[in-house]
């Protein structure tokens, strides 16, 4: 049997032995044009949160190490690429999943990566995490989705944290599946954080040593059945549907030195072109740092799962303030719900057949591009 580290070495060497300092920026500005429109691109300038942050990061543009990776398949082969303009290029070796890939790379190899090059309209692009790895999630963890979420952000003092079953990932163009048993089918974009370290153990981790524990980055849109997640108090069930876990395209590989851009992001997401939610992660409450220190304590982490950190405003439910919650609680359980129910059907929000979701999330100085999601919602 063939040493793990031996196979590493072997892929290492691989990676040295095509090296040649690549042209072309680590921004896709492909999938840039074709995604962002001017719309999306003022309305993250002007936001507030946006602002905080955009004299910081214009500063740090330059030093930026990033590069954005993709799994895809082409000519009936799987394989991991490295993403330039519309170009992929090729990283030899084979790796069954996500955590063989980035346990087995690195950013410095990867950016100094040459050779053959495939048009990026010829490949099918695939879900940058694969169904082995772990699907954890945040939940209300901006303070406006807070309130949105019928919560009082000064009362709720706890990291909200569920799990979304692996079989829900699925590519970032995939067609997402209204469920016969959902009425109110709602949207969430999300940064997506992906490990490249096992944690087995209470750790504390925290701005100096994120790098040793994250990969990169990622989007997610956490597709959610309203009908079925809040009256029956099932975030698994409503939540875990079969395509409600669009991931992708790419994931970005960030060095030590652009950990910083995971609280930088402006995160995006428009139906039929109308912009739903626009935010910065800037205004996380609980950060990847922070939460997976908590998370230590209580489960295993492997490298390649992913973390999904929360929605900001925007999305299509309307839950009740924290008073009705108190008055809705002494009616029966079937008329408060009944309520509940009658209140969502008037949200024209929720997403319908045919609807098209575009999700996008960057850094405002433009130095990383997670690419786009483009979905459309299907009746199953």
């Amino acid at each position: 049997m063939t040493d793990r580290s031996d196979v590493d070495q072997r892929r290492r060497r691989l990676l040295q032995g095509s090296a040649a300092v690549a042209a072309g920026s680590v921004l896709p500005r492909a999938v840039l044009a074709a995604g962002m429109t001017e719309e999306t691109n003022t309305a993250g300038a002007a936001s507030e949160s946006g602002a905080r942050t955009q004299h910081s990061t214009a500063l740090k543009r330059a030093k930026s190490m990033s590069i954005n990776t993709a799994r895809f398949e082409h000519n009936g082969e799987i394989k991991w690429g490295v993403v330039r303009g519309d170009q992929i290029t090729p990283v030899p070796g084979q790796f069954a999943t996500t955590a063989d890939f980035v346990s087995s790379v690195s950013v410095a190899e990867l950016r100094q990566l040459s050779g053959e090059t495939i048009a990026i309209d010829q490949v099918k692009i695939l879900s940058p995490v694969t169904q082995n790895q772990r699907f954890v999630c945040q939940g209300a963890n901006y303070r406006k989705h807070m309130i949105e979420s019928g919560m009082n952000p000064d009362d709720k003092k706890f990291n909200m944290i569920f799990t979304k079953a692996t079989s829900c990932m699925s590519p970032a163009d995939t067609d997402i599946i209204r469920p016969p048993v959902c009425n109110f089918l709602d949207y969430e974009v999300e940064l997506g954080v992906v490990l490249k370290k096992a944690i087995t153990g209470q750790v504390s981790i925290n701005d100096s040593n994120l790098h040793e524990y994250v990969a990169g980055i990622t989007i997610v849109n956490d597709v959610s059945a309203r009908d079925v997640q809040v009256p029956q108090m099932q975030f698994y069930k409503g939540k875990s549907f079969r395509t409600f876990g669009p991931i992708g395209p790419f994931i970005c590989l960030l060095d030590k030195e652009d950990m910083h851009y995971i609280d930088e992001m402006q995160l995006t997401l428009k139906v039929n072109n109308e912009v739903r939610q626009d935010e910065n992660t800037s205004d996380l409450v609980f950060r990847p740092g922070e939460t997976l220190t908590e998370l230590s304590g209580v489960h295993d982490f492997a490298p390649g799962d992913l973390l999904a950190t929360g929605t900001p405003a925007g999305c299509a439910l309307s839950a009740p303030s924290p008073m009705k919650q108190k008055l809705g609680a002494l009616l029966p359980e079937a008329t408060k719900w009944k309520i509940f129910l009658k209140i969502q059907a008037k949200r024209p929000q929720y997403l319908q057949p045919g609807d098209r979701i575009e999700t996008a999330i960057r850094s405002l100085d433009g130095a990383i591009n997670l690419g786009v999601q483009r979905n459309t919602v299907v009746q199953g």
